[in-house]
């Protein structure tokens, strides 16, 4: 079953990597990566599988590539 996820991505961040919950339940996700050439948005899925307990294959980004207000599909 999947399930869509929205995130606010951090790059560059020295806190990171950490996620932390906001009121609204966006995951704001805070990576080292930069945000060049895709490696913050591969960082964030990453962090987030990590977080959620699953595999790195089980979370994709769907939306928000070049933006810091992303989505992501999670595949429980």
């Amino acid at each position: 079953m999947a399930r869509t996820v929205a995130a606010q991505i951090k790059p560059n961040s020295k806190k990171g990597p950490l996620v932390e919950t906001l009121e609204d339940g966006t995951l704001l996700l805070y990576v080292r990566a930069p945000a060049v050439e895709g490696k913050a948005n591969k960082a964030a899925e990453e962090l987030l599988a990590r977080h959620l307990g699953l595999s790195k294959s089980a979370v994709r980004l769907i939306s928000g590539a070049t933006s810091r207000h992303k989505r992501f599909e999670v595949q429980d």
